[in-house]
């Protein structure tokens, strides 16, 4: 079995795209465990934010596991599957570790650095956990890669050096609008980056700041929990809100528009000759692209702020080359310690054979020699022990080192031949070792397998090195 990525994201996609193939709420826990049921699958965890959707699963089959996420993507998306394809990226094996390990870095996100793309991957864990498609091999993988990314904020500072999207967004919005202290601030959505959106006005100087939410108690809780000015309404009752606001930050991400044009126009917005922005963080996007038409309208959303991020790119590229050197260390060990586990239940199963020979000489020779001294009895049972342990010890130790590299396992293939190992033996002693790490999955909070990967573009047909066969609301997080 083997790690695969499947996905795509604001590097490989459209907005339009992203907008189609987002995924939340029951109907990301619907994908997650159509994905879990396939044929080919054995594991599987969906990181879904409002610039990608990933699928991590476990594979007996890289062709099967690609075309079955595919067709599933395809199929909940309702794009053609030709059409989809051609903003799919496939990560297999090592590269999807490394794939993990970066996105969790904030290497892969529209604004490199941002942290809260931790967030999320936490988010898929726990969705996975929920409902039983997270194994071991995923367990590790997605741990690991929080604590990668916990490592590269703590000792290279590229978080705080790539600005939230929240914070690229209201810049934009500063330019339009001038500088935010004393604006009036309208807040459509209570999720994180609501929260975000909330606390950065606060910060910025904002002279008023309206939370408006469905559900008006997190709305009340999220207004309550910066110092400006702040209050709470219910979402249906938020025209009056819209007329009055400088600014609208909007965070729901339903289906369909939330604010449209005539909706707007019937407030009166356009003709009072204010000038008003509108940044729209969801996907779906919650504002209709028409309000641009308004008088003093202006507005933002993903595909502008990719825009403005790259045009105004602040992070050091000190920083990233530094990320990047973490991670590529990250993988290294990781990958060895996960090949050199693969080879344990063999040396396991090793031992146990040779132990049970052993036995069954000493009984055969007790036997033989009934009159045998309890002295020279115990210096024969020492004597073929050690010569045991030490016939064995060398070709053990260089196992486990020759496990390290690529290809190690074959090293194991070779020792269950020559020493005509039961095959289930191994697989005994790792499914004893998976049982009893399995609670962990329940208590260890989050924060794999090698090869090579095809990337975006790369012909899909044939799997890399042949190894075929043989959100309700933008869910708060990278966005």
């Amino acid at each position: 079995m083997s790690v695969l990525v499947v996905g795509l994201s604001h590097r490989s996609a459209p907005v339009a795209v992203l907008e189609r193939t987002a995924v939340t709420g029951d109907g990301l826990a619907k994908l997650l465990n159509e994905v879990h049921d396939h044929a080919h699958v054995g594991e599987a965890a969906i990181v879904s934010t409002c610039n990608r959707v990933e699928v991590y699963a476990v594979v007996d089959k890289f062709h099967g596991g690609v075309s079955g996420i595919s067709e599933l993507l395809s199929l909940h998306s309702g794009i053609p599957l030709d059409d989809l394809s051609r903003y799919l990226y496939v990560h297999y094996e090592d590269r999807a570790i490394q794939h993990a390990f970066s996105v969790a870095c904030g290497l892969d996100s529209m604004v490199v650095g941002e942290g809260q793309i931790l967030g999320q991957i936490r988010q898929a864990f726990r969705l996975a956990q929920e409902h039983g498609t997270l194994g071991r091999e995923l367990h590790d993988v997605l741990q690991q890669a929080l604590r990668v990314g916990k490592r590269a904020h703590h000792e290279t500072g590229i978080d705080k050096a790539g600005a939230s999207l929240v914070s690229v967004g209201l810049d934009v919005a500063a330019a339009h609008l001038g500088p935010l202290d004393g604006v009036r601030a309208l807040v459509m959505g209570a999720g994180s980056m609501s929260g975000l959106a909330v606390a950065t006005l606060s910060r910025a100087g904002a002279r008023e700041i309206v939370v408006a939410n469905r559900t008006f108690e997190r709305a009340e809780r999220l207004a309550g929990s910066v110092p400006t000015p702040a209050r709470a309404v219910e979402l249906a009752e938020a025209d009056a809100e819209l007329a009055a606001a400088d600014l609208v930050v909007s965070c729901i991400g339903a289906n369909g528009l939330m604010i449209s044009a005539d909706r707007l126009v019937a407030q009166g917005v356009g003709s009072d000759g204010r000038r008003r922005f509108f940044l729209d963080l969801a996907l779906p996007h919650d504002v209709d692209p028409a309000v641009r038409r308004l008088p003093g309208v202006a507005l933002a959303g993903l595909d502008d702020l990719r825009t403005a991020q790259e045009a105004a790119e602040a992070i050091g590229p000190e920083a990233i080359e530094a990320v990047r050197r973490i991670v590529c260390d990250e993988v290294a060990v990781f990958l060895g310690a996960a090949r050199a586990a693969a080879v344990a239940p063999t040396v396991v199963a090793l031992r146990s054979k040779a132990a049970d020979v052993v036995e069954a000489e000493l009984a055969r020779l007790t036997g033989r020699l009934p009159d045998l001294d309890d002295r020279a009895r115990k210096e024969i049972t020492h004597t073929v022990r050690r010569v045991v342990d030490k016939l064995l010890h060398a070709p053990t130790v260089r196992v486990k080192e020759l496990a390290l590299a690529p290809g190690g396992d074959t090293y194991a293939d070779a020792l269950r031949e020559l020493f005509d190992l039961d095959p289930k033996a191994p697989e005994a002693v790792a499914v004893a070792d998976m049982r009893s790490a399995a609670t962990s999955v329940g208590e260890v909070l989050p924060g794999g397998p090698g090869g090579s990967s095809p990337q975006r573009g790369a012909d899909l047909s044939s799997p890399p090195g042949g190894a075929d066969g043989g959100p309700g609301e933008s869910r708060g997080a990278e966005l």
